[in-house]
């Protein structure tokens, strides 16, 4: 498969890093293809200008896509499979990612009735949580999080989704976080290398 990630860290020392790592060698092991977006190292723009706010909200294919955007779009379509890997900032993505969906999802690419976007064989999110899953869960956190990414940006722009959180990686409690380390790994790995099994 060809498998497009999309990756939002600002620090490369972190452990989102590693599990970005993790499952690369997991892609790689299992003979995946992969392009990697960093949207942090790219200093991918994720504010709209206002020419694209007028296109977005008055549905005006008449007025450019900006070329940055076109790029991601181009992988977009060249891919199978797309991956979105990020720390949970309030419950919800990095807004540098926030701004790459304002930004992508675009009129006529992403939604509209004549869509230039490919349906893909697989969603997949692996987030990053410095909670752990059980207050996620308690807290409708959980639940928030795959309805925003699963349900509205991926929704049926592939045709399976999946949803993966490595909890408690939190720096203030060191101790859960060096128990659920090398866990973690193991499983960005796996997922990497089992992304062509079929989910919901």
């Amino acid at each position: 498969m060809n498998i497009f990630i999309v990756y939002a860290h600002p620090s490369k020392d972190s452990f989102t890093h590693r599990a970005l790592l993790g499952f690369l060698e997991g892609l790689d092991s299992a003979g995946h293809r992969h392009v990697v977006s960093d949207l942090y190292a790219m200093d991918f723009r994720t504010d709209m200008t206002e020419e694209e706010y007028r296109r977005e909200s008055h549905y005006r294919l008449d007025l450019p896509v900006p070329c940055d955007v076109l790029a991601e779009q181009e992988k977009i379509n060249r891919s199978d499979a797309i991956v979105f890997i990020y720390p949970v900032f309030w419950t919800e993505a990095p807004a540098k990612l926030v701004g790459w969906f304002d930004r992508v999802w675009t009129y006529g690419f992403a939604y509209g009735p004549q869509r230039g976007m490919k349906q893909l064989e697989k969603g997949l999110v692996i987030c990053i949580a410095g909670r752990d899953r059980g207050h996620l869960d308690e807290h409708g956190q959980t639940d928030a999080m795959k309805t925003v990414m699963l349900e509205d940006r991926m929704h049926d722009r592939v045709k399976t989704r999946d949803f993966v959180i490595l909890d408690s990686t939190a720096k203030h409690d060191l101790q859960a976080r060096q128990a659920h380390w090398d866990r973690h790994l193991r499983t960005a790995f796996m997922v990497g290398a089992n992304i062509a099994s079929t989910t919901r």
